[in-house]
């Protein structure tokens, strides 16, 4: 059995940017308001954090005062996902000596190779660290997704822990669930399916929503973790249109506006990604005003 790197809600958090680059004071606010809320562990430049636009340097600096900021009042988990397996490994290195306590990645995109290839993708680096490592299975971005009999494989290697699943394919989590059991740990990679995918024995989900919500999902996820599920299915209903509209453009778009709808200090996209449209900015403000998120 292996012992999962956090239980509960981790908010892959986004990465706040200005003029000069990432304002690291402004991510150390929304750390500490993750804390505050009931967050079990963050994921830092990750899809929702745009990790392809940092720069090595702003990635690294990002990553050591993030790490030291929150000491380890949440799990720290740092994405290294890439399609180059060389440089994955490098951001490995990285992480676990600036003290994360896992890493996140994803297959290969763009590079489309096989099964195969994907094994020794992550198996490279699962050999080369002393940190757990956690898939990343998100095939509407990387197109390639991890198959039934890969995930078989990799759940024997000692280091890796698990996997944030993000496929929507419940055929494909049930057979994880079923054949992997405690050798390969669960997380839901989508908000609108933590429930099912709790039911179905994931620990916790890995957030969007929680950037905005992180109370709401962390008290979620200990209901759904209590078999608790009418009632997270009565706390999940109230939301259920917020977290729908947090997707309405591609992640981090929606979940950034909203923040500053807030209050929030999200800062700036960076493009190829840009503002949300005035129609979907409306929208949420009227999802976040009927809530009672917002006057």
């Amino acid at each position: 059995m292996k012992e999962p790197v956090f239980t509960g809600s981790c908010t892959a958090i986004i990465t706040p940017f200005d003029d000069h680059g990432v304002d690291l004071s402004r991510m150390e606010r929304l750390l500490d308001f993750q804390r505050d809320h009931g967050t079990s562990a963050i994921v830092l430049a990750g899809t929702t954090g745009e990790n392809a636009t940092l720069t090595t340097i702003e990635y690294e600096r990002l990553v050591e005062n993030a790490v030291r900021h929150a000491g380890g009042s949440m799990r720290m988990v740092v994405g290294i996902g890439g399609n180059n397996t060389a440089a994955c490994l490098q951001k490995a290195r990285f992480a676990a000596g600036a003290g994360a306590d896992a890493v996140l990645m994803c297959p290969p995109y763009y590079n489309k190779t096989s099964q195969r290839g994907l094994l020794r993708h992550f198996l490279t680096v699962a050999d080369a660290i002393d940190v757990p490592l956690i898939l990343y299975n998100v095939p509407g971005r990387t197109v390639l997704g991890i198959s039934a009999e890969s995930y078989a494989e990799l759940a024997r290697h000692p280091n890796i822990n698990g996997v944030k699943e993000a496929s929507g394919d419940f055929s494909l989590i049930a057979r994880i669930a079923a054949e992997c059991g405690d050798d390969l740990n669960l997380w839901c990679g989508n908000d609108d399916q933590t429930i099912p995918m709790m039911a179905l024995g994931a620990k916790g989900v890995i957030s969007v929503a929680s950037n905005v919500l992180p109370a709401e999902v962390a008290r979620l996820c200990a209901l759904c973790l209590a078999g608790d599920y009418a009632a997270a299915l009565a706390l999940y209903s109230k939301y259920a249109e917020l977290f729908r509209l947090l997707f309405v453009e591609t992640n981090p778009i929606p979940v950034k506006a909203a923040m500053a709808l807030l209050g929030l200090d999200s800062g700036t996209l960076r493009l190829p990604l840009v503002d949300i449209s005035p129609e979907h900015r409306e929208q949420l403000k009227n999802s976040m005003q009927k809530i009672g998120l917002i006057a």
